[in-house]
C-alpha cells in the first residue's frame, strides 16, 4: 500500500491541489531567499507566503489524519 501522501496526491483532488500551491509557494519563497537583498515588498511578500504555506500544510496534515483514521477503522474504499 502506498504511503498516504502519496495515496491522497493520486486519490484526493483537494489534497492535491494544496499540495501543487505548497510547492508553487516553496519555489516562490526559494527565489526569494537565494537573493542576497530584498525589498520591502519582497520582504512582505515572503511573510505572506510562508503563512500561506503553514496554513496550506495544516489543510494537508488534516487531510491525511483523517485518511489514516478511516484507514485505521478500515473504511477507505
Amino acid at each position: 500500500m502506498l504511503a498516504s501522501k502519496d495515496h491522497l496526491l493520486a486519490t484526493h483532488e483537494q489534497f492535491r491541489k494544496l499540495a501543487q500551491e505548497h510547492s508553487q509557494y516553496e519555489q516562490r519563497l526559494s527565489s526569494l531567499t537565494h537573493k542576497r537583498y530584498l525589498t520591502d515588498d519582497e520582504k512582505v511578500e515572503e511573510v505572506r507566503l510562508k503563512k500561506l504555506k503553514l496554513r496550506l500544510k495544516d489543510q494537508m496534515e488534516s487531510i491525511e489524519r483523517q485518511y489514516r483514521e478511516h484507514v485505521s477503522r478500515g473504511q477507505v474504499a
